[in-house]
């Protein structure tokens, strides 16, 4: 039963998902890659792999930029 796979339904925003589906498909994973590494990163971590506040900051346009061809590099 260590094997066993569970189906897991969510309800997202359809905007976001074609959004994110187009960004994964550039790395070569599905939505169901990203959300299981997702769950391995919670379970190795012992909690989610980015910061959670109740104090929202907000990026400049810079900064999105920034962060974002950092993390998926250049167009």
């Amino acid at each position: 039963m260590a094997n066993a796979n569970v189906l897991f339904r969510a309800r997202v925003p359809a905007r976001r998902l074609k959004k994110a589906e187009k960004i994964l498909d550039r790395l070569g994973l599905k939505p169901g890659d990203a959300f299981n590494m997702l769950l391995a990163q919670i379970e190795l971590r012992n909690g989610v792999p980015f910061e959670l506040t109740a104090e929202p900051r907000l990026l400049s346009p810079r900064e999105q930029a920034e962060a974002w061809t950092e993390a998926l590099g250049a167009y």
